[in-house]
């Protein structure tokens, strides 16, 4: 039985990841009494009496965690304060061949970002096979639901004396500013880093990365069933990235709300689009999370997950 404690249960990403474990019997969750949630002395107690410790927490808060936690207890931090630092490894068991046993054998991973999630499975693949060099000017937009937000974007959004502003598509980071940004070039291998139009919507979990491919930049003729087949061969151990052969007309973005994995798709002729779509409560932020812990502790990777019929 694993002992596994959740610093910051009752986030939006906490949420999820607790009533994901609540359901198996190979996890204890050790807990605090809502008294003492934010009390620092009782959170490091119970940490350093985890097998493992999830931290769901603002980055500050989790920076000032981490030195208080053994280094025998494991951590997966979800937040973004040690994504691109070289002594903890990136949680994004896809990244590459080697990631898993890298996961397997930390201490400490740093869980991906939603939007990070979907751009890195889009772009990275294609710099590995030469498609796009890795100065590439990628453009790429994310459509999200509010619940990424966390409480106090999901609170405006359900006030039903909210803005009428809240009805429409809102665009944010406009500075490309976006606290993703960083892990997306870093990971994705870019020299330089993309731009990114970030967009919230009003529907509550979902999320659909695009990245366009413009034709006349890329190094060689290619078709977008070329892509499909770039993608099938590089995630071809994956049980939780599906490439989706069918030409849909529409690609909503909540299609794969409540589901931990993720599903990528290409369309186009003359120029191409490469779409992630997943939930950002999913495989964007809680369901990596405990595929992470699964890892960690030599448990079936796709365990307490659930995953999306692959023809959905």
């Amino acid at each position: 039985m694993h002992k596994i404690f959740i610093d910051g249960s009752a986030g939006t990403t906490g949420l999820r990841i607790k009533q994901r474990l609540q359901q198996r019997n190979d996890i204890e969750l050790l807990e605090l009494p809502e008294e003492l949630r934010k009390n620092e002395v009782a959170r490091t107690e119970i940490s350093n009496a985890s097998d493992l410790v999830f931290l769901c927490l603002s980055d500050n808060i989790a920076k000032l965690a981490v030195p208080n936690i053994n280094s025998n207890v494991k951590i997966i931090d979800a937040s973004t304060a040690h994504r691109c630092l070289d002594n903890w490894v990136y949680g994004m068991p896809e990244l590459c061949n080697e990631q898993r046993n890298k996961i397997r054998n930390a201490k400490r991973v740093a869980n991906c970002g939603c939007h990070a999630t979907g751009f890195i499975a889009l772009v990275r693949p294609l710099i590995k096979k030469g498609i796009i060099s890795k100065d590439y000017p990628i453009v790429a937009h994310s459509i999200t639901g509010y619940s990424g937000g966390g409480k106090k974007m999901i609170a405006d959004y359900e006030n039903t004396n909210r803005s009428f502003y809240y009805n429409s598509p809102c665009q944010y980071a406009l500075l490309q500013d976006h606290k993703h940004i960083v892990e997306m070039q870093k990971y994705s291998l870019l020299d330089n880093l993309p731009s990114f139009q970030p967009i919230v919507a009003d529907f509550y979990s979902g999320m659909s990365v695009t990245v366009p491919l413009n034709k006349i930049l890329l190094s060689q003729s290619i078709i977008a069933n070329d892509l499909l087949e770039i993608y099938k061969e590089y995630y071809h151990e994956s049980e939780l990235i599906n490439i989706e052969n069918k030409q849909n007309t529409q690609l909503p973005a909540n299609k794969l709300s409540g589901f931990d994995d993720m599903k990528i798709s290409a369309y186009g002729k003359d120029n191409f689009i490469v779409n992630a779509c997943f939930d950002n409560l999913g495989k964007g932020a809680s369901g990596t999370a405990i595929q992470n812990m699964n890892l960690m502790l030599d448990v079936e990777e796709t365990t307490g997950l659930l995953l999306s019929d692959k023809e959905k």
